[in-house]
């Protein structure tokens, strides 16, 4: 094709594309995408026809991208990825802090920090709409590779692949156990040995903290119980009423403390804990701006976390398993649309 040619196809063609890929659903990929279904199929069928090759095989009962459309269609994910990276590079050069930004978090961070934080940052930065979404670690990194989001409150002892990391501070852990608990005898910081044949509840599968208590525990000769919660507040509820033992990330303890009957002890140095830090794309063209912000989150955060002892610096380059394609069930924006919060 010429380079002066018009292109076949439109970016919005992509987009929805896209959006059947993810959805396998005519259907919901025209909710997401805020258009009627004939209107998304008539646009796929003129994209099909530019390309020259069927992207989706469709009966009455599902959709499923053809031997063809998957390679062309992970070629269109990377086109939308690329042209959400030329508005922010506009942006960039203008004012980064007067749109949106889209910034993940995971449940062991949001409820606790983001009440106080969120008010502080509208005063930091006024004309700046911050969209949070709150996912476990795994989508929070599949959706930043995707371009889906801009940055991600995380912690780094998971696997964040090959992402630039702006370290917030630490959160070191706390033991609490029922009152009356053997383990809450003594008012000295516990060690881990101290956990060895006790009875520990830990958070459901995919959270990271699971794993990061779940090593503590593990070196401890600790017994988990089968019962997983799905989140921290459970946890507390559960220890509260006898059941067993757990490990909280300091960050949580102000607000669950309020809400159970809890004996806490912090553990003595070196204390385990999690490294909390905003992580985003190397080459995103917000990195300058993301750092100001990851500032911002350090100085908003207060005490509520440790200073970390390292400055910011990248996350490591650990391998990581291919990822499935398929997003999480739910509707989400599609990728390269700029819709506001």
């Amino acid at each position: 094709m010429s380079e002066s040619a018009p292109h076949p196809f439109t970016l919005r063609q992509l987009q929805y594309a896209s959006a059947v890929a993810d959805e396998l659903s005519f259907r919901r990929a025209a909710e997401r995408c805020h258009v009627s279904q004939p209107a998304l199929s008539a646009q796929l069928a003129q994209l099909e026809s530019a390309l020259g090759v069927t992207l989706f095989e469709r009966d009455r009962r599902r959709v499923i991208p053809t031997a063809e459309g998957r390679e062309l269609l992970e070629r269109a994910r990377g086109l939308l990825v690329a042209a959400d990276d030329l508005l922010d590079a506009a942006r960039e050069r203008g004012d980064p802090f007067s749109g949106t930004l889209r910034i993940g978090v995971i449940p062991t961070i949001s409820p606790y920090l983001l009440p106080a934080l969120a008010p502080r940052l509208r005063v930091r930065f006024p004309r700046l709409t911050i969209s949070w979404v709150e996912e476990k670690t795994d989508t929070l990194v599949a959706r930043l590779e995707e371009g889906a989001l801009d940055a991600a409150l995380v912690a780094l002892e998971a696997d964040v692949g090959d992402l630039a990391a702006e370290v917030i501070g630490t959160d070191p852990f706390v033991l609490a156990a029922p009152r009356g608990h053997a383990l809450a005898a003594s008012a000295a910081p516990a060690e881990p040995a101290e956990l060895e044949g006790a009875s520990v509840l830990l958070l459901d599968d995919g959270h990271c903290f699971r794993d990061q208590a779940l090593a503590v525990c593990a070196k401890a000769r600790a017994r988990e119980l089968e019962f997983r919660a799905t989140s921290l507040s459970t946890l507390v509820q559960m220890v509260a009423g006898g059941v067993g033992v757990t490990l909280l990330p300091a960050l949580s303890v102000p607000t669950e403390a309020r809400r159970a009957p809890l004996a806490l002890r912090p553990f003595a140095a070196p204390a385990p804990h999690r490294t909390i830090a905003l992580v985003h794309r190397r080459r995103s063209p917000l990195a300058p701006a993301l750092r100001e912000l990851a500032a911002a989150i350090r100085a908003g955060a207060g005490a509520a976390l440790s200073p970390s002892s390292s400055s910011p610096r990248p996350a490591s380059k650990r391998a990581r398993p291919p990822r499935a394609r398929r997003r999480p069930s739910g509707a989400r924006r599609p990728r390269g649309s700029r819709a506001r919060a």
